[in-house]
């Protein structure tokens, strides 16, 4: 069964050498201008079966997305016979989840199920919150197979209910009749949903939360935060909801200061941290990162462990430049904030700046202040977001630990 009114048609597709080449490497996205023949009615959701120009042998089939410059969205990529169906979908997502079996063995409850293009699904996110799941759909190509794919996904994670949250620009579209969070199988309870990761516990808004209610990404690095955090003070800057501050607290650290721009997204880091038990002290920030970092240093405040995770600073190539002038000065603005052998932690999730260039970013800043350091550790996404591509790679994280 399909939830759209017209059946996805099957198009031939030819492409000029470099699109061939992109898709025989195994790459997910199919441009515009790579596209050199195809059928003129062709509809966002059809099936683009890509033909090789020479041999004439299919070698990947995708969806076609009349509204995006990635006309194609690859959903399979080999020359092996298959036939696109529930089945196909079914053991994609059945293959997702044996990816993410290491991770729930831990005292965890909350994890990514398929993570776009990563996992085969281009312009579909799923994230489960115990037994709540979460789909973000950020394209319409989607649409005619979805719900056959809520099917499994129900199926597989064993998930009691399922919240749809919609991109910008489907929650514009008038081609589906979906609302921003709607409850389209199961009952809701309440919005904001508690879940586990790593033995601490969290809440989400899974219906106005930001994404799909939280950042997963960053679960090990929270972790491995906490853990470095006992009897410890903490700055955790950009702190959102919350997580590296909560994983402080639980391990017994003994203050921890969440700094963020918005108020909400603090009261909800002091929920979060009240769903534990802790003896440390909580305080919060709200303010400009930039400008309260500064006054933090004025007023000669210094933390045993500085946590820096900002939003992404490069949403299109254009920003890279100023991504990096920002980054640079967020870790001269932690470095004089952090204390004698104290950890600094600086991320980045902007996947235009690329994480050779942010690393070796953060070692020129950090090499160029008097206090000797040595980089602990550089890391990347938690394993429930494997990365099959190069675009598909955008958390990076590096530790670094003053000597002095």
């Amino acid at each position: 069964m399909i939830t759209s009114t017209t059946s996805p048609k099957r198009l031939a597709v030819k492409l000029n050498a470099r699109g061939e080449q992109s898709v025989v490497k195994g790459h997910p996205w199919v441009f515009s201008n790579s596209i050199v023949k195809i059928n003129d009615d062709a509809h966002t959701g059809d099936l683009a079966i890509i033909f090789s120009k020479n041999k004439n042998k299919v070698i990947g089939i995708g969806l076609y997305d009349s509204k995006s410059l990635i006309r194609i969205k690859i959903i399979h990529n080999a020359t092996t016979k298959v036939e696109i169906n529930a089945d196909f979908f079914h053991k994609k997502i059945e293959i997702a989840y044996d990816k993410r079996s290491e991770l729930l063995k831990t005292n965890t409850n909350s994890y990514r199920i398929l993570f776009g293009e990563n996992d085969g699904f281009p312009g579909l996110i799923a994230d489960v919150y115990d037994s709540v799941l979460v789909v973000k759909l950020y394209s319409e190509i989607w649409l005619p197979y979805l719900e056959s794919i809520l099917k499994s996904l129900r199926q597989v994670s064993k998930a009691e209910t399922i919240v749809m949250r919609l991109s910008r620009h489907l929650q514009n579209s008038s081609n589906h009749k979906f609302k921003d969070g709607d409850v389209v199988y199961g009952r809701l309870k309440t919005e904001v949903v508690q879940f586990v990761e790593h033995g601490v516990l969290f809440s989400a808004n899974v219906i106005k939360g930001h994404k799909t209610g939280y950042f997963l990404d960053h679960r090990e690095n929270r972790k491995r935060v906490g853990e470095l955090s006992k009897q410890k003070t903490v700055l955790d800057v950009f702190s959102y909801a919350g997580g590296f501050s909560v994983h402080a607290l639980a391990n017994d650290a003994a203050e921890v200061t969440s700094l963020d721009i918005s108020k909400q997204a603090l009261e909800m880091a002091l929920d979060n941290g009240k769903l534990n038990s802790y003896k440390g002290i909580h305080k919060t920030i709200a303010g400009d990162a930039f400008a309260e970092m500064k006054q933090l240093i004025k007023h000669g405040k210094r933390f045993d462990v500085v946590v820096i995770d900002p939003p992404s600073f490069a949403k299109q190539q254009s920003e890279i430049d100023l991504a990096k002038k920002k980054y640079a000065q967020l870790a001269e603005l932690g470095a004089q904030l952090t204390s004698k052998k104290g950890l600094l932690v600086l991320a980045s999730c902007s996947s235009r700046v690329l994480a050779q260039s942010f690393f070796d970013l953060n070692q020129r800043v950090l090499g160029s202040q008097p206090r000797p350091f040595k980089t602990v550790d550089k890391t990347k996404h938690d394993s429930d977001h494997p990365v099959t591509f190069t675009e598909g790679a955008y958390l990076k994280c590096g530790y670094y630990r003053f000597l002095d």
